[in-house]
């Protein structure tokens, strides 16, 4: 009876390993994709460290701050501030979407220091600090 049970343990885990082996695979290959889509080389490569770093795409966060474009600094701002306070745990809103509205801010205003620092303007104040 103990050898059944040794056995499928073994072939569950063999089975649990290859399923997180081929994930991981596809993972990387995701990860270099969108870092091909992003304008590719180091842009590429830069913008998909701060996907990761924020866990967001800057797609997925001007969704969540409903604007179209990251240079839309007052729209962001104003959004921000809405969201903020409308999801206030206070009024019965939620942390969870108040920690995605924050990520969200975050990666937007990486992507503009990253813009400025190539194009040489002056970095943007963070004025919700």
């Amino acid at each position: 009876m103990a050898k059944y049970i040794a056995q499928i343990i073994v072939l569950g885990t063999q089975v649990v390993g290859r399923a997180f082996a081929r994930a991981l695979r596809q993972e990387i290959a995701a990860s270099q994709e969108a870092a091909k889509r992003a304008g590719g080389g180091s842009q590429g490569a830069k913008r998909a460290a701060a996907n990761a770093r924020t866990g967001l795409s800057l797609e997925e966060a001007l969704k969540i701050l409903n604007v179209e474009r990251p240079d839309q600094k007052e729209l962001i701002e104003k959004n921000y501030k809405y969201l903020m306070e409308a999801n206030d745990r206070v009024k019965g809103g939620s942390f969870y979407l108040q920690s995605k509205i924050v990520r969200a801010k975050e990666r937007i205003d990486e992507e503009l220091q990253h813009s400025h620092k190539t194009t040489g303007a002056e970095p943007l104040k963070d004025e919700t600090k």
